[in-house]
């Protein structure tokens, strides 16, 4: 339950930052970025994977990029169910999956799969 609740956190906190630096999408206040962070994650978790497999042709030849085109729709289809969240363009929403992408990367390579704060230490040891 704790790992959920940490990568909820994370998807909001995500939405935040996206928020701050695209133009073009808007989302104010503490609960709609935690609401819209929770349909992003269901979207995510239903619709992504048969967007995905429909799209693996065209994925394939782009050599991955369209992924990017992918996240930008999770992010659009979340948009028309959820007012609060609105792009000006799919452009921004472009700009926004990316933005989502590398903070719930950067933020989810510090957490473990409990939800916990993990940390490799490595040691050198003396040889004798």
């Amino acid at each position: 339950m704790r790992g959920f609740l940490v990568r909820w956190a994370i998807g909001a906190l995500a939405l935040w930052v996206a928020s701050a630096i695209v133009p073009g999408m808007e989302i104010h206040g503490v609960s709609n970025f935690l609401l819209a962070a929770l349909l992003l994650g269901l979207v995510n978790a239903i619709v992504r994977p048969i967007v995905l497999v429909l799209t693996l042709p065209l994925t394939i030849v782009t050599l991955g990029l369209f992924l990017l085109v992918v996240n930008a729709l999770m992010l659009k289809i979340v948009s028309w169910f959820f007012d609060p969240l609105r792009f000006h363009s799919f452009g921004s929403a472009i700009i926004a999956a990316i933005v989502v992408s590398l903070v719930n990367w950067l933020a989810s390579s510090w957490i473990g799969p409990a939800g916990t704060f993990e940390m490799l230490v490595v040691r050198q040891r003396e040889l004798s």
